[in-house]
């Protein structure tokens, strides 16, 4: 998964759906640990960056940032 280049505002799938039946997330915070946000209910989730590459399937949106 290190081919995955994800960035701030991305939008991206996971391998496993949010309960709410959403799989798409927003990255809001980066660092030690990413911060994602679901796109359905607004509900925030924080992993290490490790478990969050190892997790994330692939990236449907880029953020417009260069």
């Amino acid at each position: 998964m290190s081919d995955k280049i994800f960035g701030m505002n991305d939008i991206v799938e996971m391998k496993k759906a949010h309960p709410c039946g959403v799989n798409r997330w927003k990255v809001v915070r980066m660092g030690m640990d990413i911060r994602i946000k679901c796109e359905g209910c607004q509900h925030t989730v924080m992993m290490p960056r490790k478990e969050f590459t190892r997790k994330i399937k692939k990236i449907l949106v880029r953020s417009e940032e260069e």
